[in-house]
């Protein structure tokens, strides 16, 4: 760790043990008593710096259905056509209606029927029927149930053992508990590595770790942010934080990193995106609105709206981002409008129009959010949609057209088309490219923006099938031996050179160059329960359990296969540990599919009259 951390002289507490509270006449580093944590190159946003976070006492909310939140949107639910076989589901229900989960495993893999319903308030969401308990997972019928598998316990014990405590209350887990290198910042707590351990501990009826790390997260975006002598928007979400304990003054304070310490200084754009999806997963798994209904989260919900809504020069409803603002966090040529930002983007404003409460400044935000999601979900379906149709198109495209009649709208050189893409397209299937922007498209498949797009329902119903296809047709290259990819292919010789700027880290088949990485274990596994393909999600959770403890829970995995632990990946990584977690027990109990996934918005369902992979 590099820098001195400033402290609150007026704070007389002291940091916790990762596992347990630390007594106050006791004085610790930050880290488990148990398993120092060290780390050792980051592929996080660097190491922390200001400002400094005092903490504040908040009630608890009372439990009760989120009647009060409201959507402008109407709901359109899927009818199950055809059941492989009886599923015990005998959930109460809130209403008549099949909840989604049931609808997830009783459609077909090629056939998808929708009808349209009136549209409805959160509370009574088709996917709210889901959750009437208080807690996710609390008497919750089991689905799919697959026998105990050994590495489950050790996976709670490894993810209880990342625990971060302040002032004796759990905010969060590290990024990892790796004894064998050196810290950086891997003891750190991320918001988007904390996403799916907060999901697990949501489906296993333990929210309160969960809110409070949604409150202090959201007391730091309101801190000053600077870097160097720039200061950012008062949105941003911090990229992470740590708890500082001063062993001379016995006190602890919370510390954020907003790029300033980041590889390349890059402002992380997906961390507010993730903490709105956050904020109404607990919504959902605890049927407490009251949280998300606090002035506090209304206005930090707002602040980030305002950022990414705001009117520029752009000619597009997608958001311009500069490489290493998200997962990807180091240079990969995701510059521009990268997908997985695209479809968190249309996730947190679908999210966000069922939080927002119904006031003045409410009303505003909800009406600018609708405008923007038909732009949006209109542009991404019909530009970065790709499939053997359109691969065709594109490899015929005329250049140097002007008027409003072109057809290639971009001016993409057919000469771009890479010679992988040829053999890699199937006869049936598809996924949303890359990137495009002007006379650009990276057609390279990544895992997090097609899972999104998916649950968001930033895809239709028959694209999300065609991906399915896809990852089923492309086995061997998108899973392997370890699910998997972050993206594919992987860029190498003069490309990597070029793109990467000679990246030591990412290397072809490597980190985020082609790695296979099991946290998307849970993306991939939420994609095929909602489409109706669970077998897809229960044959690569195999894969992974044969492995994973006995690897000891890598951070990622390398070669062409994913066949090798990562170079220089992290061991007992926490997002690997919860990834696999999550994947687990949606199969286990489907229903918590609603935790994550959106239902169908009839008012956003295009007319797409090309790209249909669907009808070759």
């Amino acid at each position: 760790m590099s820098s001195s951390f400033p402290v609150d002289s007026s704070q007389s507490h002291h940091e916790g043990n990762l596992k347990n509270p630390v007594d106050s006449s006791q004085s610790h580093h930050n880290g488990n008593l148990r398993n120092p944590v060290d780390s050792a190159q980051s592929h996080h946003n660097g190491n922390l710096r200001n400002p400094v976070e005092s903490s504040q006492s908040h009630h608890n909310g009372n439990l009760r259905n989120p009647d009060a939140l409201s959507t402008v949107a109407e709901i359109e639910k899927s009818k199950v056509l055809d059941r492989p076989r009886t599923l015990n589901i005998e959930r109460q229900r809130s209403c008549d209606e099949r909840s989604l989960s049931e609808l997830s495993i009783g459609l077909s893999p090629r056939q998808l029927s929708t009808k349209a319903e009136n549209s409805s308030r959160l509370g009574e969401h088709p996917d709210n029927a889901c959750f009437p308990q208080p807690k996710s997972g609390i008497n919750t019928p089991r689905s799919l149930t697959l026998d105990p598998h050994p590495i489950t316990s050790e996976a709670w014990e490894a993810l209880r053992r990342s625990l971060v405590y302040f002032r004796g209350q759990p905010v969060g887990t590290i990024a990892a508990l790796d004894n064998s290198e050196e810290n950086l910042n891997y003891d750190q707590v991320f918001v988007r590595d904390f996403v799916p351990s907060a999901l697990a501990f949501l489906m296993h009826g333990e929210p309160d770790i969960v809110k409070n790390f949604i409150l202090k997260t959201l007391r730091l975006q309101s801190w000053e942010k600077k870097i160097d002598r720039f200061q950012l928007a008062e949105g941003v979400m911090p990229a992470s934080f740590k708890v500082f304990h001063d062993p001379v003054r016995n006190h602890e304070t919370l510390i954020a990193d907003f790029g300033e310490s980041a590889i390349g200084r890059v402002a992380p754009v997906d961390s507010g995106f993730w903490w709105i999806i956050l904020l109404r997963a607990y919504t959902k798994a605890t049927g407490d609105s009251s949280l998300a209904e606090r002035p506090e989260c209304q206005k930090g919900m707002r602040l980030i709206l305002s950022l990414c809504l705001s009117e520029g020069f752009d000619t597009f409803p997608t958001l311009l981002c500069a490489d290493g603002c998200c997962m990807i966090d180091r240079r990969m040529g995701v510059y521009g409008y990268p997908i997985e930002i695209q479809a968190l983007f249309f996730m947190a404003l679908r999210c966000a129009l069922q939080l927002l409460k119904q006031d003045a400044e409410g009303k505003e935000f909800m009406e600018r959010i609708v405008k923007r999601l038909h732009a949006l979900s209109y542009h991404m379906r019909s530009y970065f949609w790709f499939d053997l149709k359109q691969l065709n198109d594109v490899y015929r495209y005329k250049t140097e057209e002007y008027s409003h009649t072109a057809v290639n709208k971009f001016n993409v050189i057919p000469d771009s088309l890479p010679d992988w893409i040829f053999d890699f397209m199937p006869h049936h299937g598809g996924y949303f490219i890359g990137n495009v922007s002007p006379a650009r498209m990276d057609f390279r498949w990544f895992c997090l923006g097609n899972c999104i797009a998916i649950l968001s329902c930033l895809a239709t119903p028959e694209q999300s099938i065609a991906i399915m296809d896809l990852i089923e047709s492309r086995w061997e290259e998108l899973i392997g031996e370890m699910p998997v990819k972050v993206c594919y292919p992987a860029i190498e010789s003069h490309e990597w050179r070029i793109v990467t700027g000679c990246d030591p880290k990412n290397t072809r088949w490597s980190y985020h160059n082609g790695g296979s990485w099991p946290v998307l274990l849970w993306l991939l596994s939420a994609a095929s329960i909602k489409t109706g393909r669970p077998q897809i999600a229960r044959r690569a959770l195999h894969i992974a359990e044969t492995r994973l403890l006995k690897d000891s829970w890598p951070e990622y995995y390398d070669g062409t296969l994913g066949r090798y632990i990562g170079k220089q990946a992290r061991k007992y990584q926490t997002w690997s540990i919860a990834g696999y977690l999550v994947a687990r027990m949606m199969l286990d109990d489907p229903s918590h599919l609603g935790l994550i996934a959106l239902e169908e918005d009839k008012q956003l369902k295009p007319l797409l009259k090309r790209s249909n992979s669907w009808t070759l």
